[in-house]
């Protein structure tokens, strides 16, 4: 299995964070993908059927993740997720990101024909390049139909994601001129989840980025540089997201 992770092409930038390129050749058995939190609602794609949830498709659109999830396949694999940033899903496809926190679905299931039509082509496509470019088109088809984007929102969850103490909400909050109720208002309806909620995926997401480099000593490195009041305080929130201890998770690549 390999992976690698892309920019977005820059007519899309403004509304995808990253790609990410999973392949795996070599399926012998069920092999399951963990799907943890990290902020961002996403379009996945895979060129054979991945269960979710009890429900087999190729193409589903997440909202936000906050319970741990899988996908699991029978067969090898493509797979293409397209992370969007955190206000793009009410943006984009025009309804509220709440309904989709934790309730991924079938792309189909939100406007069949454009899907059938998306799936078809990304199918029949001869290779990854080919499927990129189909969902490039897709995204920006969606992005010139918009006509007023949020940018307070926008402004906020980066200002959240790139500081995610407790204080920053406060700031947030002052910076985009609103009240505390609407502000909570405007992210539940927006990015799907509450501030701090947000806040604290972002916070976690952070540690797990530092935990998957290697680059610490002790995990007492990642638990003091990601603003956890100590390790338990760490390892309680680890598990909440992933179902795992930080050791259990570290201790899978060596299986």
């Amino acid at each position: 299995m390999k992976g690698s992770r892309l920019k977005p092409a820059q007519k899309i930038a403004e509304y995808v964070d990253e790609i990410l390129i999973i392949e795996n050749y070599d399926v012998k058995d069920n092999f399951s993908l963990p799907l943890f939190a990290n902020g961002k609602p996403t379009l996945l794609f895979q060129n054979t059927l991945g269960t979710i949830n009890n429900t087999k498709n190729y193409l589903t659109l997440f909202g936000q993740t906050v319970l741990p999830e899988k996908i699991t396949f029978s067969d090898n694999f493509t797979l293409i997720a397209y992370f969007f940033k955190p206000f793009s899903l009410k943006a984009l496809f025009g309804f509220s990101a709440q309904e989709f926190t934790d309730n991924p679905i079938n792309l189909n299931l939100v406007d069949y024909k454009v899907a059938s039509e998306l799936q078809e082509k990304l199918l029949n496509a001869l290779s990854i390049q080919a499927m990129l470019t189909i969902l490039d088109g897709f995204i920006f088809g969606l992005i010139n139909k918009i006509q007023i984007s949020n940018k307070l929102i926008d402004y906020a969850t980066k200002l959240i994601a790139e500081n995610p103490s407790k204080q920053i909400l406060a700031k947030a909050q002052n910076e985009i001129f609103v009240t505390e109720r609407t502000f909570q208002r405007m992210f539940k309806k927006e990015v799907g989840i509450s501030p701090d909620q947000y806040r604290r995926i972002a916070q976690f997401n952070s540690a797990f980025q530092q935990l998957n480099t290697g680059l610490f000593k002790q995990l007492t490195d990642i638990v003091f540089n990601n603003g956890y009041a100590d390790q338990s305080h760490f390892i309680r929130t680890f598990k909440e997201f992933t179902n795992l201890t930080p050791k259990a998770y570290l201790n899978l690549g060596k299986q």
